[in-house]
């Protein structure tokens, strides 16, 4: 269910339906599908989901962390792999993480202030955010700023705390979250049914082979391994006699 060919059924049942949007687009449409990804764990598998979605002539929303200890936005690995999917359509956002934070004049200014932080770093304008697992008071709030939008505002998400797979409700919200598909699936009978459609699909769950939950975990844990190795092997030149045992272990 998570391999990329999975995945490209879900965009061709997109793109038959006549309603894939941008967020921007969406504002002015009755129906509408958006498709976003929040980047928890992996820029890397990021960019190879962007890749597939190429091969289908689709444009996706990319939503990355600023404050994530699995991965470094301002790396110039990483920079250059955003701005390479800046170039080739797909819009680039802020995945903001609360962080604990409960004042919501706090969250507005700290949402700005990474989002210029992001735009400056970039070099091109960050204009959207989706919110890195948000309390019911966050979604609650329906934040807007100025020239600025919200994955989770009302236009795009359809806030119920006690909705369930089955609720109706003006936009269907489907995520994978964890590995699950926790409101109901993106299959044809799915979309056919529900005239506005927000789609949130994790990159780290999908791979050219599709993983279960455990096994993915393993793949992408053994990814960040040989990437942290690669990293000392290019900074430190008395690491490569060891780097052959290193990688070893990853088998």
């Amino acid at each position: 269910m998570f391999s990329f060919e999975d995945y490209r059924e879900i965009l061709r049942l997109v793109k038959e339906s006549g309603r894939y949007a941008t967020y921007g687009e969406a504002l002015e449409r009755e129906e509408f599908i958006i498709m976003r990804h929040d980047v928890e764990y992996s820029v890397d598998r990021a960019y190879a989901l962007s890749r597939v979605e190429d091969s289908m002539d689709f444009r996706s929303n990319y939503f990355f962390q600023w404050t994530n200890n699995s991965y470094n936005i301002l790396s110039r690995k990483n920079r250059d792999l955003l701005t390479d999917m800046h170039e080739r359509g797909h819009m680039i956002g802020l995945h903001f993480a609360l962080n604990g934070m409960t004042d919501m004049e706090l969250i507005r200014r700290r949402i700005r202030q990474e989002m210029d932080m992001l735009s400056d770093m970039l070099g091109f304008a960050v204009n959207t955010f989706s919110i890195h697992r948000p309390s019911p008071a966050v979604l609650a709030e329906n934040i807007k700023l100025p020239g600025i939008l919200n994955a989770y505002q009302d236009e795009f998400f359809s806030f119920d705390p006690k909705a369930g797979p089955d609720s109706a409700l003006r936009v269907k919200y489907l995520s994978d979250a964890n590995h699950i598909w926790r409101y109901g699936y993106p299959d044809a009978e799915t979309i056919a049914a529900h005239p506005r459609i927000q789609i949130l699909a994790h990159p780290f769950a999908w791979t050219k082979k599709g993983y279960e939950n455990e096994e993915n975990y393993r793949t992408l844990i053994r990814e960040k391994y040989a990437e942290m190795i690669d990293s000392i092997d290019g900074e430190c030149k008395d690491f490569s006699p060891y780097r052959e045992g290193f990688m070893g272990m990853l088998t």
